[in-house]
């Protein structure tokens, strides 16, 4: 993780924060509990927004090491997009953002939709 957290300019404050395991330890509970949001979001939708959104910015912050890993970049092939290495293992959160993005649309929009419909069940006469 290392090269990775060294490299990211979301990210590379947590070495020196919390020091090498802590930023380990860091990120370990901060994935587990996003997916635990995202888990309990079957049953309550506000803790699935939670999760997509924790999930949002976990994926922009490791996207963004991508253009600055070093050697990231097969000069061979004239650079840039001809990955190698470690940026390969980071393509895949382009992915998982934006299936997060689509999460968080969709539960916004069934809470959103949800409260509308409490409104207006309640504003509406009781026979």
């Amino acid at each position: 993780m290392i090269p990775f957290i060294s490299n990211g300019p979301l990210i590379s404050w947590m070495y020196p924060v919390f020091g090498i395991q802590g930023a380990s330890w860091f990120l370990g509970v901060s994935e587990w509990l996003f997916g635990a949001l995202l888990f309990l979001g079957f049953w309550n939708k506000k803790l699935r927004i939670l999760g997509a959104l924790g999930s949002c910015v976990t994926f922009i912050m490791t996207v963004t090491i991508i253009p600055f890993m070093p050697d990231g970049w097969n000069a061979s092939a004239g650079g840039f997009p001809a990955m190698q290495g470690n940026v390969a293992f980071l393509m895949k959160d382009f992915v998982l953002f934006a299936v997060s993005v689509y999460l968080l649309k969709q539960d916004v929009e069934r809470v959103l939709s949800a409260d509308s419909e409490k409104a207006l069940s309640a504003d509406s006469p009781k026979a």
